[in-house]
């Protein structure tokens, strides 16, 4: 065989397409990142967390890390970390702990409990939380606990408007908070919607979408929405406009409410809002990316602010399908995250300054990582994911859990370990560089609180 042949075939092989295991691994190299390794760290370090829950808190709703206390939220344990934390124990596998916290769930938990609580937090958590569980286990006590739970909030709908009460009492029925937000008012669909599609009882999405359809329907002219609105009357108590906390899962829920469901109404919603926030919220600055405040009549701008809360916002423009968009508010994020090593609570993205310096371990900047890296698969992100973990793990672990910080300046931790953390944070670090195999990431839609709930329509028709 001369040369000229011998190098033709040489060329030709190195045209031919890369083998899957092949791609995987120059993906792995090309990032730095070894998968596999960091999936076990991150396993490893959730047990750590979970393991000091069970030592200290076992039964309770939450660990204090510092001083190896319980805390409840209520004059009663609700289990809020047994719950949030079950869909990510069956995730990553740890099948003994998975069993023992159906087992604590199934027996112990009951919503007959003469005490209020917040409307949205309760949905976000327990009833995500146990809609999850079940959909993850065909554990059928878990469906009939959140079962019993959705009828328990239910009376919070009775206004005028449809627009919950934020408080109501899991026993009595009785109602209060008149005046709560778009975020409250407007987050309930996706887990009421699946209870509705589990039990075939439709009143629970009923009653969600009349909350999210008189939310959007009290918009401004300009398409905006406040921060603040009277349940009973229907107006605006706060005029401040942003994607940030008070308001952001509203618009969240409308843009997974069209894709788990394949609700068109949601659609509209989502297509008539992105629009306005992209016109007034969002702020290009020296070529950067951000959203920040403005009157919700005007449009004009209140305020610079942009923080942690507000970085799940490239995660939905991701799903949305802005994935350019979402890439370069990304790059804000991980901005704001260098800063001091670890993202705060709130920055002024103009000055650089930092507003509130607090990191309550929150998730929304990994969770934004992971749709990215899911989009894109570019090694990029896994990267940055890994770079993150490595500081949550330096400034955040204590001997007896993990710990938020109240300073991301000083590094001085505070002694709470919110249930999220387990619901959410870890489980986005272990999603990102999990196995495919582990959760079909376009056959479920996650809710707020990181709970995946299973997509009842063919993704690709939406």
């Amino acid at each position: 065989m001369n040369t000229r042949v011998m190098l033709f075939i040489v060329m030709l092989f190195l045209l031919l397409p890369v083998s899957t295991v092949q791609a995987q691994a120059a993906n792995q190299k090309s990032s730095g990142v070894n998968a596999p390794r960091m999936a076990a760290r991150v396993k490893h370090e959730f047990l750590h967390a979970w393991n000091n829950y069970v030592r200290y808190a076992w039964g309770h709703d939450e660990l204090r890390p510092l001083s190896q206390k319980p805390h409840d939220w209520y004059a009663q344990s609700l289990l809020m970390t047994p719950v949030d934390a079950l869909d990510t124990l069956v995730l990553m596998g740890l099948n003994q702990q998975a069993d023992r916290d159906r087992q604590l769930i199934d027996t112990h938990l009951s919503f007959d409990k003469d005490i209020y609580v917040k409307v949205f937090e309760i949905n976000i958590r327990l009833l995500g939380g146990l809609l999850s569980g079940y959909e993850l286990t065909g554990d059928q006590r878990l469906l009939a606990l959140a079962d019993d739970l959705g009828k328990r909030l239910l009376p919070a709908f009775n206004t005028p408007t449809g627009l919950p009460y934020r408080y109501v009492n899991l026993k009595t029925g009785a109602v209060r908070g008149i005046v709560s937000n778009p975020a409250e008012t407007g987050t309930l669909i996706l887990e009421f919607g699946t209870l509705s599609r589990l039990t075939g009882n439709p009143v629970f999405y009923a009653k969600a979408k009349r909350a999210l359809l008189a939310t959007f329907q009290r918009r401004s002219a300009i398409g905006l929405v406040g921060d603040g609105i009277n349940v009973l009357t229907g107006q605006w108590t706060g005029t401040d406009s942003s994607i940030s906390g008070g308001i952001d899962s509203y618009y969240e829920y409308q843009l997974k409410c069209w894709k788990l469901f394949g609700d068109q109404d949601c659609r509209h919603m989502w297509e008539t809002s992105i629009a306005a926030v992209n016109k007034h919220l969002a702020d290009d600055r020296h070529g950067e990316l951000w959203y920040g405040h403005a009157d919700m009549y005007t449009g004009k701008r209140t305020a610079t602010e942009y923080g942690a809360l507000d970085a799940y916002f490239p995660a939905e423009l991701a799903l949305s399908g802005e994935l350019k968009r979402a890439e370069r508010l990304q790059a804000s994020s991980y901005k704001m995250w260098d800063l001091h090593g670890i993202e705060p609570d709130v920055l002024d993205y103009k000055t650089m300054r930092v507003l509130d310096p607090e990191y309550p371990l929150r998730p929304e900047i990994i969770e934004s990582t992971y749709y990215l890296y899911q989009y894109t698969h570019n090694p990029y992100y896994r990267s940055v994911g890994r770079r993150m973990f490595d500081q949550v793990v330096k400034y955040c672990r204590t001997p007896h859990g993990y710990a938020a910080l109240s300073s991301v300046i000083t590094k001085q931790q505070a002694n709470a370990m919110p249930s999220y953390a387990l619901a959410e944070t870890f489980k986005y670090f272990y999603l990102l560089f999990a196995p495919a195999k582990t959760l079909d990431f376009h056959k479920v839609i996650f809710n707020t609180e990181g709970h995946p709930l299973q997509r009842s329509i063919d993704q690709r028709k939406t």
